[in-house]
């Protein structure tokens, strides 16, 4: 593997309960995705909803119209 991943380790979080539906490719590039980020931080392979949950987090976190929105500013 080249390279880090953009994703950190996973954090323990108390969760709220959300159904998505997923497409079976994107659930098991998210299990393929864990498993890079557990070989690269030297843990064990997290869940993909909850590695789903970080991505969401740092999409939302680095879009700067969705950051100004929220500060009340225009975008």
């Amino acid at each position: 593997m080249s390279g880090k991943l953009k994703l950190g380790a996973l954090e323990d979080d108390t969760p709220v309960k959300v159904t998505l539906d997923l497409p079976a490719s994107v659930h098991r590039d998210l299990q393929a995705y864990a498993k890079m980020l557990a070989d690269q931080t030297g843990g064990k392979p997290g869940e993909p909803a909850k590695l789903a949950t970080r991505m969401l987090e740092r999409f939302m976190a680095t879009d700067r119209v969705f950051v100004r929105g929220r500060r009340g500013k225009a975008a």
